[in-house]
């Protein structure tokens, strides 16, 4: 860890919910991370989190049946001084469940739509998206979903290990074409190899910046 920048150096899982009462009470700021079933979201906070093991990895699409609610502490050391932050991980369902009956789809909509909606400190949504394919309807209706309810989105393209440099920048042109986002809303990310981890823990940072305690 550079001097000046941020670093997660502990995290831990501390509750699984359905319902609002469920929710841990200690009011931490919020940075959840949602996908379609099977995107790599798991990896990806495990890779974030340097634990492997912390979010459970499985083959199985829409494992993630729970809003899971992990404590992360980061630590900065600057001119001398040792800061630390606490903030809390959100890991929600993903959408698209291939195995899943439709009770169930409605139900995890509505639970994690209330969360999204009504959540009084959540400061960014990560919206993870397959690299390797074309924006499909599902990620596109979901990132709409997500501005409606006035969040900050950063688009993180998963997987990028699948593909060449140079195919990985065309994918990440045509994402921000058809969404219309600008250079800092979006990223690649590999799990296997941890590229860009320091850049996601600085964009995540920067948007908790003056919340973190």
């Amino acid at each position: 860890m550079a001097k000046g920048d941020w670093d997660i150096i502990r995290s831990k899982y501390l509750a699984s919910a359905v319902r609002a009462n469920q929710y841990p009470t200690d009011k931490l700021p919020e940075i959840a991370f949602i996908g379609r079933s099977n995107v790599g979201k798991s990896s990806l906070i495990n890779s974030l989190c340097r634990r492997n093991g912390l979010a459970r990895v499985s083959s199985t699409p829409g494992k993630t049946q729970t809003i899971n609610f992990y404590d992360l502490e980061a630590k900065k050391v600057e001119e001398g001084l040792d800061n630390r932050a606490h903030f809390y991980l959100v890991d929600l369902p993903g959408y698209g469940f291939a195995k899943t009956n439709h009770s169930n789809r409605d139900q995890w909509s509505s639970f994690i739509g209330k969360y999204l909606s009504e959540s009084e400190n959540l400061y960014m949504v990560c919206q993870l998206i397959d690299i390797r394919h074309k924006p499909i309807d599902s990620d596109i209706e979901c990132y709409k979903w997500l501005l409606e309810c006035d969040l900050n989105v950063q688009i993180i393209l998963t997987k990028a290990d699948k593909l060449s440099k140079s195919a990985a920048d065309s994918q990440k042109a045509l994402f921000k074409r058809t969404l219309g986002l600008y250079e800092d809303q979006i990223m690649v990310y590999s799990s296997t190899q941890h590229n860009m981890r320091g850049e996601l823990i600085s964009r995540i940072m920067k948007r908790l910046e003056g919340q973190v305690n």
